[in-house]
């Protein structure tokens, strides 16, 4: 059984698990992004779920599974701590504080994903775009975040062709700029601006639910 916490350096559709096979490794993202995706029969695929900084990938081991129904996979490329799921299990058991930590954060992930559903069917494609961008960049902590439209497409559930208009509209405003699979946040306050409501409501679930709104103390306290 692992005892510690390791330091991955995670490329982008790094598989972090797979659909009905066993969760064997929880991370905890440091500065990359994990997207959890739902598959149609026809092979369509479409974002249920992100995970960033303020949490982990823990949430349906938390929730009493072995596995889940979706993919999960890294998004936006960087650094995370891996951690054997049997050492979490045995941790999260003998560690009050962070049981209680995981617990905030489960109750603030299934309420953004109810948030994130009404967004998906009720607002713009041009405000979601905003809105993912800018909870990629409090994630990653970087301007530059490496996405292509084809898969920004898919985590907004929508059409390519959409996402071109969107980021397109969002470039002529100044607010990013993207070029080669790389989208560079320039004008934050704007694209904070252009975002429909369900930003302010991510930003505000997860400070006040995790107080400090960052994941990385539940990193330290798995590695300690």
């Amino acid at each position: 059984m692992a005892k510690a916490g390791t330091l991955v350096d995670l490329k982008a559709k790094h598989q972090i698990y797979q659909p009905d096979l066993r969760i064997r490794e929880i991370y905890f993202p440091i500065d990359c992004v994990f997207s959890v995706v739902a598959r149609m029969k026809d092979g369509a695929q479409v974002e249920v779920g992100t995970v960033g900084r303020e949490g982990t990938t823990a949430v349906p081991v938390l929730l009493g599974a072995a596995s889940s129904s979706n993919d999960c996979y890294c998004q936006v490329p960087g650094k995370a701590i891996k951690v054997d799921v049997r050492f979490f299990q045995s941790l999260r058991a003998t560690s009050p504080k962070l049981r209680q930590l995981l617990d905030n954060y489960v109750r603030a992930y299934v309420i953004m994903l109810s948030q994130l559903a009404a967004c998906n069917r009720l607002h713009h494609v041009y405000e979601r775009c905003a809105r993912w961008l800018l909870m990629a960049h409090d994630r990653v902590r970087k301007t530059d975040i490496k996405l292509t439209h084809e898969y920004l497409a898919m985590m907004l559930g929508t059409q390519r062709s959409g996402v071109t208009v969107a980021a397109a509209t969002l470039q002529k405003a100044g607010f990013i700029r993207y070029r080669n699979g790389n989208i560079t946040i320039v004008n934050r306050l704007g694209l904070e601006k252009a975002s429909c409501e369900c930003y302010d409501v991510a930003r505000e679930l997860f400070v006040t639910m995790l107080h400090s709104g960052d994941g990385i103390a539940a990193t330290r306290a798995v590695l300690n």
